[in-house]
């Protein structure tokens, strides 16, 4: 599970038939399914260890405790959990696992510094792991993450020669390859990384989804759409729905932006999907994404969302805030084709787009939609702006594209 490799399912249930009051065996098991979006069996699995787990040590009793809460959707008893029981025990690496990472508690709170808090966690309990593969690989990615791209990226390229069959190094090292925009490198290293991972592994689909943004930088736009049709595009994969939903809803808008045409009957397919698997507000990270593609779809949805997503601020119960409504409003101008009422709605909420969780590269794309409504606004001046930000950061071919589209403008 650590490794992000296929056969956690598997090793779970053998635990549980060799020991069947194996109450940690049961709470990793009911993890797998939540991630899988397999609720009712996933809350199900987390009563039976809570059950188990009332003849167990302290230190069992407050893992299941913590996972349970994931599962049971409370996060804030979750992470305040997590906090006090990595004080205690800082090796149970289950537990530090729910914290980190773009899905994780930490990135989903909403807060805006989530990745310095990510950071801040892994360099207290460092000195419990040493060079321990999987600590290395999320203390390399959370250096990424806090813009220490050198030290993300040597941590990354570490955790990789420590254990070459983690995808959670993979996935650290390809996203400093391109926070550093060296795109060429990234495509070359998962080109060769990837034919070892087995492709039911959860995170399979997403690193190709990173392989597409290389092909996006290079201007390859036909490679990046056969990325998303082989590997991404909902067609019975076994990777987690929020995984699919995203990267497809994302990968589709940045095509688009590019300038890629026919893309309606996979916006089609992506929008039924997040349909069936998040018809509710509730995954703000899903919602904003809801937006992307029932934006590009037409009809009622995306109204209907942002009415449940009113709602949810009014109760106090959206975490990003305004914030997330101001995104989806924003995709839904742009769209449009209101390019002046885009950058309005866009301009302020990208101020406070960390608050959606995600990784940098993924919150990436609401900033693409920015930049490109300056430019067919006329606004070349702000555009260029925008990009030359960036661009001191780390090169990119596809914003040097459009810093020529700004002053053609």
């Amino acid at each position: 599970m650590l490794s992000a490799w296929h056969g956690a399912e598997d090793a779970f249930d053998k635990a549980i038939a060799e020991d069947p009051g194996f109450a940690l065996a049961h709470i990793g098991r009911a993890r797998v399914h939540q991630l899988n979006m397999e609720g009712g069996k996933a809350r199900a699995m987390a009563a039976q260890a809570r059950e188990l787990a009332t003849g167990a040590t302290p230190r069992e009793r407050s893992h299941v405790e913590i996972i349970a809460a994931v599962i049971e959707s409370k996060p804030k008893i979750a992470v305040s959990g997590a906090e006090s029981h990595l004080d205690e025990y800082p090796r149970d690496a289950q537990v530090l696992s729910m914290l980190l990472g773009a899905f994780g508690l930490y990135a989903f709170s909403g807060r805006p510094d989530h990745d310095a808090a990510k950071l801040a966690i892994c360099e207290r309990h460092a000195p419990h792991y040493g060079d321990d593969w999987w600590f290395m690989s999320y203390l390399g990615w959370s250096h990424t993450e806090a813009g220490n791209l050198s030290i993300g990226r040597v941590l990354s390229e570490q955790a990789m020669e420590l254990r070459s069959a983690n995808a959670n190094a993979a996935h650290g090292l390809s996203h400093a390859m391109f926070e550093q925009g060296d795109m060429a490198a990234g495509r070359q290293f998962l080109s060769q990384w990837m034919p070892a991972h087995d492709r039911q592994s959860f995170l399979h689909g997403h690193l190709a989804w990173h392989v597409a943004l290389t092909l996006l930088d290079a201007d390859d736009l036909d490679g990046a759409l056969a990325i998303y049709e082989q590997h991404i595009k909902p067609a019975g994969r076994p990777y987690p729905p929020l995984n699919i939903f995203t990267d497809g809803a994302s990968l589709l808008w940045r095509l688009a932006l590019a300038g890629q045409t026919g893309l309606e009957p996979h916006w089609r397919d992506v929008a039924a999907y997040g349909e069936k698997y998040f018809p509710q507000a509730g995954a703000h990270f899903a919602d904003v994404h809801f937006a992307l593609a029932t934006a590009m779809t037409g009809g009622d949805a995306l109204q209907t969302r942002l009415a449940q997503l009113e709602a949810r601020a009014a109760d106090g119960k959206l975490l990003p805030g305004r914030a997330a409504i101001e995104l989806c409003r924003g995709i839904r101008a742009f769209a449009e084709g209101d390019h002046a009422e885009a950058i309005r709605l866009l301009e302020p909420a990208v101020a406070e787009l960390t608050r959606i969780g995600g990784s940098h590269a993924q919150r990436e794309l609401w900033e693409d939609t920015l930049i490109v409504a300056h430019i067919r606004a006329g606004h070349s001046d702000k555009a260029a702006e925008i990009i030359a930000a960036r661009l001191d950061r780390r090169p990119s071919a596809r914003d040097e594209a459009w810093a020529r589209a700004a002053q053609r403008h």
